[in-house]
C-alpha cells in the first residue's frame, strides 16, 4: 500500500468508476502517483492506511538514545510521521514513487528514493525499522526481509504490517474490499503477493529477528459508524486471527 518495488502479475487491474485512473497492472507503483491526492484524505481512497499506520506507531518503542534512527520502507506520503511524534527518532522514508515521497517531506519525513529490494541505507544504520503494508508487494519477499535486517542494529526493533497469504484474505481484501465504498482501490494489491507468515517468520529468524505476530482488523462498530460519516477514524484493534491482516514485532539479537 504505501509505495511499491515492482509492478506484480500482469492481471488488469481496469478504471475504477469515476476516477479517470490510468488503466494499469495490479500492484503497478504507477498507482500511487493517480492516487496522490488521496494520502491524506482522512475519507479518500487511502483512508485505511492512517489507521494502520496509527497502530503501528503505536508499536515503535520511544527511542534510547539520541541520534536514533527510524527506517521507514514504503514510508508513502508520510503517514507514520504523526505517530512517532515525541519518541526521539530522525525517521527516514524509502519509497519508490517520487509524488509520495514529496508529501511524506512536507511531513518532516527525511526521505531517499529508493526500493525495498535495495534499500539505500547503510548497514546497521537503523534502531527501528518499519515495514508497514509493504511486503505484499514486493516480487522477492526473502530479499526484502533481508534487506529490512542488514540496516536494523543489534537491539533494533522490526515493526511489519501486512497481508497473509489465505483464501480469506483474498476474499476480503481484494474480492469484497474493491468493491465497498471506503475500501481498497481497484488494483492496488495483487493477491498472488500475498505473505506467507511461515516463511516471513523464518526469513526474519535466519537474519537473527524473532518475529512475533498477531493480527489486526478495524473495530466493527467503529467501521460502521465511519461508513456512516459519524466518525473520522477507526482503531485497528488485536485479533487472535493473523489470515487476513497482521503485524510482526521482533528485536535483533545479531
Amino acid at each position: 500500500m504505501n509505495g511499491r518495488p515492482e509492478s506484480g502479475a500482469p492481471t488488469r487491474a481496469g478504471r475504477r468508476a469515476g476516477a479517470g485512473l490510468r488503466e494499469l497492472a495490479r500492484n503497478d507503483p504507477r498507482q500511487y502517483d493517480d492516487l496522490a491526492d488521496q494520502w491524506w484524505e482522512p475519507r479518500g481512497a487511502l483512508a485505511m492506511l492512517h489507521w494502520i499506520a496509527r497502530a503501528r506507531g503505536g508499536s515503535v518503542p520511544p527511542a534510547t538514545r539520541a541520534g536514533a534512527v527510524l527506517v521507514d520502507i514504503g514510508c508513502g506520503a508520510g503517514l507514520l510521521a504523526p505517530h512517532l511524534s515525541g519518541k526521539g527518532y530522525d525517521h527516514v522514508g524509502v519509497d519508490v514513487c517520487a509524488s509520495a515521497l514529496a508529501l511524506a517531506r512536507s511531513h518532516g519525513v527525511r526521505c531517499a528514493r529508493g526500493d525495498a529490494l535495495a534499500l539505500p541505507v547503510a548497514d546497521g544504520a537503523a534502531d527501528v525499522v518499519s515495514a508497514g503494508e509493504i511486503l505484499e508487494h514486493v516480487v522477492d519477499l526473502d530479499r526484502a526481509v533481508a534487506e529490512a535486517c542488514r540496516v536494523l542494529r543489534p537491539g533494533g526493533t522490526l515493526v511489519v504490517d501486512t497481508i497473509a497469504s489465505t483464501p480469506l484474505a483474498r476474499l476480503l481484501a481484494v474480492t469484497v474490499a474493491e468493491r465497498l465504498p471506503g475500501g481498497a482501490p481497484r488494483g492496488i494489491h495483487d493477491p498472488a503477493l500475498f505473505v506467507d507468515r511461515r516463511r516471513l517468520v523464518e526469513q526474519c529468524a535466519r537474519h537473527g529477528v524473532a518475529l512475533r505476530l498477531r493480527g489486526l482488523r478495524p473495530a466493527l462498530g467503529a467501521l460502521i459508524a465511519w461508513r456512516l460519516g459519524r466518525r473520522a477514524e477507526v482503531p485497528m484493534v488485536p485479533t487472535w486471527s493473523t489470515a487476513v491482516l497482521f503485524q510482526g514485532i521482533g528485536v535483533k539479537q545479531r
